[in-house]
């Protein structure tokens, strides 16, 4: 049985500064999991929440990638049982609709999602709701800082790369904004035998993304990123991929694809860029495609772990630093400063304190 108490990352108000407490261990719904968490990320989309960008019940707890151990379920869940190594989407599904019994969870109308909606994995103890739908079982083969890496960022980018951009060898891709989801789309385009193009404004993010398979790399901030971009790209990108989320981003990168390309949006939009423009008249005349990107859903996760099981992707190449609770608190805070991560940072929960 789980304990009555948990360690927890807990803010009071929005932009103050969390603390780590002592709570009550949630209760596990009866088509539920209750995960004892191993390792969860530390992501951009946490410090959105914390700043109120996205709004969130007060006081919460952060935290939406994760992997762990069933510690309990409920009497109607039937593919997972205590002691499972999981890990889940950030979207997850009802499990009853006709989306999730498609396997387009990520799109569910009663969607939750641990950090969000709920309190999340910044606890030793997680809330998965509609488990049979939204668990994931791990493979021996990944370790828990892995399969957390892979929750939002990873999972993101792999489906933006192959269900929407339909990347294969010999695929022109344009990477914007070069952080967590970035980089992970610059690894699995590249696994894929695209040839990537890389920009950013920063240049340690573009040396990362050479490092990480990218074949060209373009400063956004030059007068001329537009034309750079379609030099690397040989006449413009088949697939371009906007990882930031900002209406000058997301032009540029339109502008940046050949005929009959395919934009992804994966960044998301908040204040003005919300209600952007697009060049329309590209668009249409030259027969391109906008595409939108949200996650991805569980019953996707098996052809993702087959690659990372056979060496061919690599997340823990994206790990900047392994800290505990405390530290997660730094490096939310931290996120303040848009160039202080140089990497995917985990909280470990598992280790001996």
């Amino acid at each position: 049985m789980p304990p009555l108490d948990m360690r927890a990352v807990v803010y009071e108000r929005t932009g103050e500064r969390p603390t780590v407490t002592r709570i009550p261990v949630p209760e596990c719904p009866a088509d539920g999991a209750l995960v004892r968490v191993e390792a969860t990320g530390v992501c951009r989309s946490d410090w959105h929440a914390w700043r109120g960008h996205d709004p969130v019940a007060l006081p919460h707890v952060p935290g939406h990638e994760y992997a762990g151990v069933v510690a309990e379920v409920g009497a109607e869940v039937h593919r997972f049982s205590p002691g499972d190594r999981v890990t889940a989407p950030f979207v997850n599904g009802c499990g009853r609709c006709e989306w999730c019994l498609s396997g387009q969870a990520q799109v569910c109308p009663d969607q939750t999602q641990p950090g969000f909606t709920h309190p999340g994995s910044f606890a030793e103890y997680v809330v998965v709701r509609a488990a049979d739908t939204n668990l994931v079982a791990i493979p021996d083969s990944v370790d828990a800082v892995a399969a957390a890496s892979l929750g939002c960022r990873f999972a993101t980018a792999y489906r933006a790369v192959t269900a929407h951009g339909r990347v294969d060898a010999g695929t022109e891709v344009a990477v914007f904004g070069c952080g967590g989801v970035g980089l992970s789309a610059v690894m699995i385009a590249t696994a894929l035998g695209a040839t990537v193009t890389a920009v950013d404004v920063s240049p340690v993010a573009l040396k990362r993304a050479r490092v990480l398979g990218a074949a060209h790399t373009v400063d956004a901030t030059r007068a001329d990123a537009e034309e750079a971009i379609g030099r690397a790209t040989s006449g413009g990108a088949h697939v371009t991929i906007d990882a930031i989320g900002s209406a000058a981003t997301a032009q540029t990168a339109i502008r940046s694809l050949r005929r009959r390309g395919t934009h992804v949006q994966v960044g998301l939009m908040f204040g003005e860029s919300e209600e952007a423009a697009l060049p329309w008249g590209r668009v249409i005349a030259w027969e391109l495609s906008i595409i939108g990107s949200h996650g991805m859903p569980g019953a996707d996760y098996p052809a993702l772990l087959d690659l990372v099981r056979a060496g061919r992707l690599r997340p823990e190449l994206l790990l900047g630093s392994t800290v505990d609770l405390d530290g997660a608190v730094d490096a939310l805070v931290a996120m303040d400063d848009p160039q202080s991560s140089s990497g995917i940072v985990v909280a470990r929960l598992d280790a001996p304190r």
